[in-house]
């Protein structure tokens, strides 16, 4: 039997988390049964997806917010999109708000390269430096090709 206060009790706790920030659809359903793990399963579901309905919840605002979030942080595609992956987002929603060949992650690169390469005090970096860099942004998601020319980008401004 579903009860009206466990429902409200579910939605109000949804709102809350909610309002604070995005949360995917899996991701708020995993909050709510971590929170009240004696309620059904089902009954959490239904309150989800009534929010999905409002939209109140929405997995492309989520996308939206946390990919701009992340860029914002210094991380490269393959890391947000593993990110959204794991969140359970549909990929054709991530598709539609990060490209892979987008120019901004060369630009989103070259910042992080000059806040790490900044300790640096020299011209151009050496091949120790340039491989420890070009490791940290693998880490961080960026692709090979972008990682060169962030590197070649800010070796170029450092000297002008």
């Amino acid at each position: 039997m579903v009860s009206k206060s466990n429902e409200s009790t579910l939605r109000r706790a949804a709102l809350d988390y909610l309002a604070r920030r995005e949360y995917s659809f899996y991701e708020l359903k995993q909050k709510l049964y971590s929170k009240f793990p004696t309620f059904e399963v089902e009954i959490i579901l239904d309150v989800v997806r009534a929010l999905r309905a409002e939209n109140l919840q929405s997995d492309e605002r989520f996308v939206e917010s946390y990919s701009r979030y992340r860029k914002s942080q210094g991380f490269g595609y393959k890391h947000i999109r593993h990110s959204l992956c794991q969140k359970k987002v549909e990929s054709h929603m991530i598709d539609q708000h990060l490209v892979a060949d987008d120019p901004e992650w060369v630009q989103i690169a070259v910042k992080v390269v000059k806040k790490k390469s900044s300790r640096c005090k020299c011209d151009n970096m050496n091949i120790f430096e340039r491989s420890k860099i070009t490791r940290f942004m693998e880490g961080r998601g960026f692709m090979p090709r972008q990682i060169q020319k962030a590197i070649d980008l800010s070796n170029k401004v450092d000297l002008e």
